[in-house]
């Protein structure tokens, strides 16, 4: 293998489980699989299976001993999943406060006459009084202390996040940034503006991406900025994106996290069967959390319009289906019939097998059927 300056690692972090494959200078590979909770033994999973590579106490890694960190993550995909993001106000111009909630009025099942709409993931509306026309002429100006008003009794309320999503505010950003701007000031952490997070046509997309972003954005910076830390500076940090590609932990955010770790699946699948001679395979990678099926037919499909767990998105990431179905999901009686997800038991308490008090999941089922033999367990 060739030689390199330092070590690099690359590192998969489930809800349940984290693995780490780590090729030290002279080229030797080396593993590592951790659980992804278990705050008995260590903080974080990802950075204790770094440290227990390289043998390393606490503290910051010596600058020059790890040469990069390439990190895919499930945090956001299994927060949206669960529906355990941060509580997220939507700004939107008056008048369109239920827009995203109508959506396109699409019928995904032609004959049910009871439809049923997805949970939104804002718990509260704050219409803005403004307008501007397609053409960009302003018919009126945004109606600053309404807006403060308004912003101000959401933050009061506890409110943390806000998705900012104006009528033309892809293209026309002069009042986006104007209630941006008070958000700023009422003091919001998380400031989604849909011209930043997504400058493109058409309101529901624009919006329902922005929502998300805002919803995701503050639980995945807690994580990166968790393993940034531990890390420290001199060590280069880089995430996969929805998309396949990768960005610096500073550039991370919500809308691009979505698929990150089943993303790094995709691509590790593709070119592991290029490797054994393959250039068509069909995915299936089925964690404690949520189960990711995709193509490989010889290039990577890619989507800019998808639908993950209910929610619409508009943004460039690989063609994969995701359904909150896992090794962890809990499986119980709701009165009437056996429901399985999406609540994941995750890594703690984890199943009940794992011995500490869990409930009963998809991997006890397997215990009791024998398919699971309990005696390989650590």
């Amino acid at each position: 293998m060739d030689q390199v300056n330092g070590w690099r690692f690359w590192i998969d972090r489930g809800g349940t489980f984290t693995d780490v494959v780590a090729r030290a200078p002279d080229g030797r590979l080396t593993t590592r699989k951790l659980l992804s909770v278990n705050p008995e033994q260590y903080a974080d999973a990802a950075v204790e299976g770094v440290r227990r590579v390289l043998d390393a106490g606490p503290g910051p890694l010596p600058s020059g001993l790890v040469e990069a960190v390439r990190m895919g993550t499930t945090v956001a995909t299994n927060a949206l999943l669960e529906r355990k993001g941060e509580p997220t106000v939507l700004a939107i111009t008056r008048g369109f406060g239920d827009a995203l909630r109508i959506g396109w009025q699409s019928r995904p099942e032609l004959f049910v006459r009871h439809i049923r709409l997805n949970d939104q993931l804002y718990e509260h509306v704050v219409e803005i009084d403004e307008r501007v026309r397609a053409d960009g002429a302003v018919d009126r100006p945004v109606d600053i202390e309404g807006t403060r008003r308004g912003l101000k009794s959401a933050r009061d309320a506890g409110f943390r996040s806000v998705a900012i999503a104006l009528v033309h505010g892809w293209r026309f950003t002069d009042h986006e940034r104007q209630v941006a701007g008070i958000a700023r000031e009422l003091g919001f952490e998380q400031i989604s503006v849909s011209h930043e997070v997504g400058a493109l046509i058409k309101l529901i997309g624009r919006g329902d991406t922005t929502v998300a972003d805002a919803y995701l954005s503050p639980i995945l910076r807690a994580y990166v900025d968790k393993v940034g830390g531990e890390l420290g500076d001199a060590t280069p940090l880089l995430f996969m994106q929805s998309n396949g590609g990768l960005t610096a932990a500073g550039a991370f955010r919500g809308k691009d996290a979505i698929l990150s770790g089943p993303a790094g699946g995709v691509v590790g699948m593709a070119e592991t069967a290029r490797a054994a001679g393959f250039d068509r395979v069909i995915g299936f990678d089925m964690g404690g959390t949520s189960t990711d099926v995709s193509h490989f037919a010889g290039e990577y499909e890619r989507t800019s319009d998808a639908v993950v767990a209910g929610v619409r998105l508009r943004a460039p990431m690989l063609s994969i289906h995701t359904v909150a179905a896992g090794g962890g999901s809990i499986c119980r009686f709701d009165g009437a019939r056996l429901r399985v997800g999406p609540e994941s038991a995750g890594a703690v308490p984890g199943p009940r097998a794992y011995r500490r008090g869990g409930p009963l999941t998809v991997t006890d089922c397997n215990v009791l059927l024998g398919k699971l033999k309990p005696e390989f367990f650590p």
